[in-house]
């Protein structure tokens, strides 16, 4: 029973340490889901957020945890913003 137990911790550790490792850079829109414009950005609580067109950045606006937490569910992490000069 205990080696059951050590098994499923182990594996429960895994997953959780992996998420970061497996997360996928942004290649679409979090809005209308076209491939992204890297011209065409936001920064928001320092991660740069992509968007395939001109437009999809102000709808962002409008709800921006709503688009992250969808980015998050599809394992989108989105670049660190740079730094402020």
């Amino acid at each position: 029973m205990r080696v059951i137990k050590l098994v499923i911790l182990t594996l429960v550790l895994a997953v959780f340490l992996a998420g970061p490792v497996l997360a996928a850079p942004q290649t679409t829109c979090p809005v209308l889901e076209g491939k992204i414009n890297k011209e065409v950005y936001t920064d928001y609580k320092g991660q740069r957020i992509y968007f395939c067109c001109k437009g999809c950045d102000v709808e962002f606006k409008k709800d921006p945890e709503k688009y992250l937490k969808k980015m998050k569910e599809q394992g989108v992490t989105p670049e660190k913003a740079p730094a402020a000069k």
